[in-house]
């Protein structure tokens, strides 16, 4: 058996390899629980007593001389873990394609940028809120529809508390503790008690802005909202405003924008009409104001707010609006170019 041991000991100084296959094979071949040492050890049982303190020594070596020799082969091929400084130990052992921007994210930084360009700060605040933010501070009255179960999703504990309808509950909380002027824009995502189809969902995103000035007017909102639709749709873009009606807006208007895919000629994605609504708008309420602390004498103010998902729908025409929540990553693969 000692011969047998000087043979493996002058065998592995001399090992080579050419791949790290190779390398990997010969680790399998001398050190794996089925390797050549390890069958040494199981022979090394039937080794009469008075041998074994030697013949153990030797098995050892034998095995030390095979771990070093593997190691100098991994470290002459580049790869050993820990001999490229470059190497970077937390990236994963598989290789993975990268990811893309989900198309709600896209369309909601676009309008950030935008807005942010207009001299707007982001704003935001929580989802879950108290009847006086998402309701009372904004002129809803108590028997207001939206208040229904409907509408509203409630907390079944604790009833003031919902999960907000809109994110204008982070317009008053900004109004209540900031002095004018104030300049906000505010995304998030909202919640609403409506059965889910291709065109509604329980929850979806929004993107308000809100202004409180001194002299602020209607045609600071108009000027506004035309630069926004077209830095967003196009140079060639149109708006019109059609009078609504909001709760904590007044005169409050609808805002629609010449169709993106007909040009404003009419086709049966804009219902042949040639115009498409994005958006509500509309002078801040002096009851709001004044609600949240702020003096309707002296300061006014316009709010705007859109749905992301329908500013997605029209920039990318999709005609699902569950498409946005499913995860499909053959959806989501279409918009690898977009960001």
């Amino acid at each position: 058996m000692i011969t047998k041991i000087r043979e493996l000991l002058e065998e592995v100084q001399t090992l080579k390899a050419k791949s790290e296959e190779e390398i990997e094979a010969l680790r399998i071949k001398y050190l794996s629980k089925k390797g050549i040492i390890n069958s040494l050890m199981a022979e090394f049982r039937e080794v009469p007593a008075e041998q074994k303190k030697a013949i153990g020594i030797k098995i050892n070596e034998l095995k030390q001389k095979a771990q070093e020799q593997i190691t100098q082969l991994k470290e002459e091929m580049g790869t050993n873990d820990f001999s490229s400084a470059d190497l970077d130990l937390t990236r994963t052992a598989y290789p993975i394609k990268l990811g893309t921007r989900h198309p709600i994210s896209i369309v909601t930084n676009e309008v950030i940028d935008i807005f942010t360009r207009l001299g707007f700060n982001i704003a935001e605040g929580p989802e879950m809120e108290d009847d006086w933010h998402v309701f009372s501070s904004l002129n809803f009255a108590e028997d207001h529809p939206a208040r229904d179960m409907q509408d509203t999703f409630f907390i079944e504990s604790k009833p003031d508390i919902v999960l907000r309808t809109h994110t204008s509950s982070v317009q008053t909380r900004v109004m209540e503790t900031t002095e004018p002027p104030i300049r906000i824009i505010c995304p998030g995502r909202v919640y609403r008690n409506e059965a889910i189809s291709y065109r509604a969902h329980c929850f979806f995103h929004q993107v308000e802005a809100l202004y409180v000035d001194k002299n602020v007017s209607f045609a600071d909102l108009r000027q506004v909202l035309l630069l926004f639709a077209q830095e967003m749709f196009g140079k060639d873009t149109k708006i019109r405003l059609r009078p609504s009606y909001f709760p904590f807006t007044e005169p409050s208007a609808e805002m629609d924008i010449s169709c993106n895919i007909c040009g404003g000629k009419g086709c049966p994605f804009c219902k042949h009409s040639g115009w498409v609504e994005i958006l509500g708008c509309g002078m801040v309420d002096p009851n709001v104001l004044e609600a949240n602390g702020i003096d309707s004498t002296i300061y006014s103010g316009y709010a705007l707010g859109m749905g992301i998902e329908r500013i997605t729908n029209l920039k990318y025409q999709v005609n699902d609006i569950r498409m946005f929540s499913e995860n499909d990553i053959r959806f989501l693969k279409e918009f690898e170019a977009a960001h």
